[in-house]
């Protein structure tokens, strides 16, 4: 079995999906992950990944003398931004760092050695490694961790339905017509039950005032960003989930958990985001409600993911 790298160094570019990834891929690698936080300024941050004279400008002086000497074995970016300096990398270490970049960069992913796209970006090339969905943590320790730290919710009558709510994006509106046809959902899959919900940062303030409230009527919790986020624990107690259209990275995580998985639409998704759901119906992990549902596989791609990465790196160093 390849040997996990020594350190690894996680590009932040701020965006919290994006760092949620790339620290999936870091810990499912093994070795010493550092977390750099580095924001580009303009103009470089406009064209990223794209190169301008000055590279290493792109950086405020204190970030600078972070982005340096001695390389990582490893470094994972997620995002546009991230890529740029997972792109400099490549060079800058003389290819002893090994560079890998989650997303589709937009240019040739011949910068990096390894780019990890989902399917649904049509992404190709040699050293493109395709995923259905967004790498998470979502495995077996990390629900019962979920389930330790919130073990209130045991008590709480089933079906547990957990409920996640993201927010807009271009084609999807978060309006009344999505808000009704996803307390639709809920009510079909609840009865007699329990509802653990969430709002994320993305979710518009009224939208989420009017889902609690209409979710009142079941006992349960709704999370509006105070205090500890129950996040994992809403995961770990659910019989079945429900998703807005909108996120890849939360349909992703809930259909990591092995439960049944449902999603709302009141409108045509957008084309990326519908070839999305698509793949995830051809797979079985999201469904209607009420569809007859055997055991539903947990969609786990992050450690093959990694294990991967550490057999194409140990056949480099071989070279």
């Amino acid at each position: 079995m390849a040997r996990a790298p020594r350190n690894v160094w996680v590009i932040s570019d701020g965006a919290a999906g994006n760092e949620r990834q790339a620290l999936a891929l870091a810990a499912a690698l093994g070795g010493s992950a550092r977390v750099l936080a580095l924001p580009l300024r303009a103009p470089w941050a406009w064209v990223a990944p794209r190169r301008l004279p000055g590279g290493r400008l792109a950086l405020a002086a204190r970030d600078r003398a972070a982005f340096a000497t001695p390389w990582p074995d490893v470094a994972i970016g997620c995002g546009r931004n991230a890529a740029l300096l997972t792109r400099m990398l490549h060079g800058l270490s003389r290819g002893d760092c090994y560079t890998v970049q989650i997303l589709d960069p937009r240019i040739d992913p011949c910068h990096w050695d390894a780019v990890i796209a989902p399917r649904h970006d049509r992404l190709n090339g040699p050293n493109v490694l395709t995923t259905l969905g967004s790498l998470n943590p979502v495995d077996d320790a990390w629900l019962a961790s979920g389930r330790e730290a919130f073990s209130e919710f045991a008590a709480l009558p089933r079906p547990r339905v957990a409920l996640l709510a993201g927010g807009p994006r271009r084609g999807i509106d978060f309006d009344e017509a999505l808000l009704q046809r996803l307390l639709a959902t809920v009510r079909a899959v609840a009865r007699g039950g329990s509802v653990l919900a969430t709002a994320s940062r993305r979710t518009p303030p009224p939208f989420a005032a009017n889902l609690r409230a209409a979710i009142a009527e079941f006992p349960g919790t709704f999370w509006d960003g105070e205090g500890t986020n129950p996040y994992p624990g809403l995961l770990g107690w659910s019989d079945c989930i429900v998703v807005t259209p909108d996120s890849v990275n939360m349909l992703s995580e809930a259909c990591a958990v092995g439960v049944p998985v449902h999603t709302a639409t009141v409108a045509p998704l957008p084309d990326k985001i519908a070839r999305f759901h698509a793949a995830l119906r051809e797979r079985g992990v999201l469904t209607d409600p009420g569809a007859a549902q055997a055991d539903v596989p947990p969609l786990r791609e992050t450690q093959a993911i990694a294990a991967e990465l550490r057999k194409r790196m140990s056949a480099r160093e071989k070279r």
